[in-house]
């Protein structure tokens, strides 16, 4: 490029988690760095997220409040779990990364974070933790410490999709998160920010990325990046064609990703020879459908049953929801479930609209007057006239909550296992949530898919240096977060991981700028 419009060390783009933490880091490590976000608002998908958690193990938050677990129990369930899919090198960086990073984190005092006690995700796996002690948060931060970010933060979800006011006392979760990083960062003078302004192309010589142009108000600008260009824009959920192109299942509708993320950082990767991975997983959930017709991340299925289109039940509606999205997956692809699926329950919660027992749903429920109008929620006297209505045979249906009924009897789900795992009983009191099914009226809810964004992106070494097709690393380019290919690859070991993935890589990332010794463009 003859004529750049701006220069820095350090070019970010995105700003959920592993942007502002790449650019933070750039800032406090004494770099130049520039961060472009693409929306009109600072947070990406990690904005969204009531719970803001990150899956650090062996931390000194979670050392402090006594926690005995160590790294390597902590790798050898994180290996156990994800297996050969992706480089063990990879998962040991990622696993070994976070307890650094919080130790790194914690010398800014606008850096504050919590225990959030969440179970791992597959409980029999080796040295899994039932306690949730792996799992971290940031502290809630008051407005009033950066009032303007107010407007700025994406979020939350009812403010975006319902149109609810954004909160006035405290950011919470991936808000207070997203809050934290933006207000630390402003300590450095040498940090710029763009909204609305979205990377679609870098810049290549003779090999190496040397920076990018991005659009902004329909105009093209040219950044220079000295020491390299950190991609962590997130997926590419809310691009049809691309989730055609590379067989994601689902739809745009049912994501609960923000609308920019649409791969445009990927396109921009692959164009300047950038390997891919995982391109067809998410991070799945069931979803809730509404009269709007989104099906949107929903869990802690304390009550009820999912049946399939034969009136079946055929899964564990308790066990971690990315877990029980493949299952619901797998179903439809096997042909024995189709769209809705239903989620069968009886009156017990005394609650005349037929409210499902759905203890958390990321978007509000709205009146349910308008999901009975939407043909989405039924109510009938038995089970029989209930299958009717929801199209499944009736005696199929009285069959399977006849035999559900006499799990919950036995207090033993011999059948699905519901209640095995320390993640099925945590909203539960620590009692199997086994509960009857035997009190008309009897309801059903129509499902969906649901995803929190795809998981698949560009390969890159422990540095989060992005490799080619033949291995090589391409200088000056790097991702995280989920324009980097998961190191979880099919799985979802715990909560906290697309959070706490993004931050570890990010940070690794300008660690490895900073340690170059000098331009490289």
């Amino acid at each position: 490029m003859a004529d750049w419009h701006e220069e820095c060390d350090v070019l970010v783009a995105g700003s959920g988690a592993g942007g502002v933490t790449g650019a933070y880091t750039a800032a406090r490590e004494g770099l130049d760095v520039i961060l472009v976000e693409a929306t009109e608002k600072f947070g990406g998908t990690t904005a969204y997220s009531g719970g803001g958690g990150m899956w650090f193990p062996g931390n000194a938050v979670l050392q402090r409040a006594g926690s005995d677990d160590t790294i390597d129990d902590a790798l050898e369930y994180y290996t156990a779990v994800v297996g050969d899919r992706t480089p063990l090198a990879l998962q040991e960086a990622y696993v070994r990364g976070g307890a650094p990073l919080i130790e790194y984190l914690e010398a800014d005092e606008q850096l504050k974070f919590k225990v959030m006690p969440w179970p791992d995700y597959f409980g029999k796996a080796p040295k899994a933790r039932g306690d949730g002690m792996r799992h971290i948060a940031a502290k809630g931060l008051k407005v009033a410490a950066a009032p303007d970010l107010r407007e700025l933060v994406r979020g939350p979800l009812d403010s975006d999709r319902l149109g609810a006011e954004v909160p006035e006392d405290y950011f919470i979760g991936g808000r207070a998160l997203i809050a934290r990083f933006l207000t630390a960062t402003r300590a450095y003078e040498h940090t710029v920010t763009h909204l609305s302004t979205a990377l679609v192309e870098l810049v290549v010589s003779d090999g190496a990325v040397v920076g990018a142009i991005v659009e902004r108000d329909g105009q093209r600008r040219a950044i220079r990046a000295r020491r390299g260009v950190l991609l962590a824009a997130g997926g590419f959920e809310n691009n049809d064609d691309l989730r055609a192109e590379y067989g994601v299942p689902g739809s745009s509708r049912d994501t609960m990703g923000p609308w920019g993320n649409t791969g445009l950082a990927h396109l921009a990767g692959i164009a300047a020879g950038a390997d891919t991975d995982l391109m067809d997983q998410a991070w799945w959930s069931p979803g809730l459908t509404h009269p709007d017709g989104r099906s949107t991340f929903s869990l802690w299925f304390t009550g009820g049953i999912f049946i399939n289109a034969d009136g079946r039940r055929f899964v564990n509606e308790s066990q971690a929801y990315d877990r029980l999205g493949r299952e619901v997956l797998a179903a439809l692809d096997d042909g024995s479930v189709t769209l809705p699926y239903w989620m069968v329950y009886d009156d017990s919660g005394g609650d005349a609209d037929g409210v499902p027992p759905v203890q958390s749903t990321s978007v509000s429920m709205v009146e349910p007057e308008q999901y009975v109008a939407a043909g989405l929620w039924h109510t009938a006297a038995t089970l029989a006239e209930l299958a009717g209505k929801i199209g499944v045979p009736p005696q199929n249906l009285i069959d399977t909550v006849a035999r559900f009924n006499e799990s919950v009897a036995a207090g033993v789900d011999s059948d699905f296992g519901r209640g095995d795992e320390p993640y099925d009983r945590a909203f539960s009191g620590g009692a199997p949530p086994l509960y009857a099914i035997d009190r008309p009226p009897f309801h059903a809810a129509a499902f969906g898919v649901s995803d929190l964004g795809t998981k698949g992106g560009l390969r890159t070494d422990t540095a989060a240096r992005v490799l080619d097709a033949s291995g090589r690393v391409i200088p000056g380019l790097y991702a995280a977060g989920n324009t980097m290919a998961a190191p979880s690859g099919t799985a979802y070991p715990g909560g906290g991981n697309p959070i706490g993935t993004s931050m570890v890589f990010s940070h690794l990332a300008v660690m490895d700028m900073v340690n170059q010794s000098g331009d490289n463009s």
